[in-house]
């Protein structure tokens, strides 16, 4: 259903394109396509994966959908990108990449787990996740394995595109700014920011006010 309401609504910003060129080549005087409402989705947002489903998914997983699982989670792109990245991208300590959506150019250090999962993984192909054809592995291959390994600990709610909410919820639950989640994100507005990481940072901010609070209640009782 998600799909189909973004499908539907890419449709009617096309057709208002269309329509607008129309005018300016004099074949229509109006937009009939002006004043038509979005879809809005009534399925529920994404979600971070909690902690437990990550040690549970990493203690199951293993080959493909383990390397899949870090590459995701350690450097926070979407799912399109972590296929298309290859093993000459990898300069020091990180991973040079390209983001196909926004064209911005990124370098991404690799977190712990990243690392040692590249290390043992076997450098076949031109792609880091790639086919026997040399081609990178196709989305429905990724999804699939991943889906395997989520059927088999009850993390079903949590697809492989939450694994991008969860880097920014880790990193926005470390109090860090918009501009640091961004440079690992590659988000071009804070909008973006604050829809993948508000509800991590408001906790992170109420604990601290509590924390507060409750060191104050404690010395006026001592």
């Amino acid at each position: 259903m998600p799909k189909t309401v973004r499908w539907a609504n890419y449709l009617v910003q096309v057709v208002r394109v269309l329509f607008e060129h129309a005018i300016d080549l004099g074949w229509i005087e109006r937009n009939p396509a002006k004043g038509v409402s979005m879809l809005k989705s009534k399925a529920p947002p994404r979600r971070p994966w909690p902690a437990d489903l990550i040690a549970a998914y990493r203690e199951k997983a293993d080959g493909r959908a383990l390397l899949i699982f870090e590459l995701c989670l350690g450097t926070g792109q979407r799912i399109g990108d972590v296929r298309k990245m290859r093993w000459a991208d990898i300069e020091g300590e990180g991973i040079n990449v390209r983001q196909a959506k926004t064209g911005r150019d990124l370098w991404l250090p690799f977190t712990p787990r990243l690392a040692e999962v590249l290390g043992k993984t076997p450098r076949e192909g031109l792609f880091i996740l790639s086919q026997p054809d040399s081609q990178p592995v196709s989305y429905r291959a990724a999804a699939f394995a991943v889906m395997k390994v989520r059927k088999e600990i009850g993390a079903e709610e949590y697809d492989i595109h939450a694994l991008r909410h969860t880097t920014a919820s880790e990193l926005a639950a470390l109090g860090l700014s918009d501009e640091l989640i961004m440079a690992v994100t590659g988000h071009t507005s804070r909008a973006s920011v604050v829809r993948y990481a508000g509800a991590a940072r408001q906790k992170a901010r109420a604990q601290v006010a509590q924390d507060a609070r409750n060191r104050t209640k404690t010395k006026r009782e001592t």
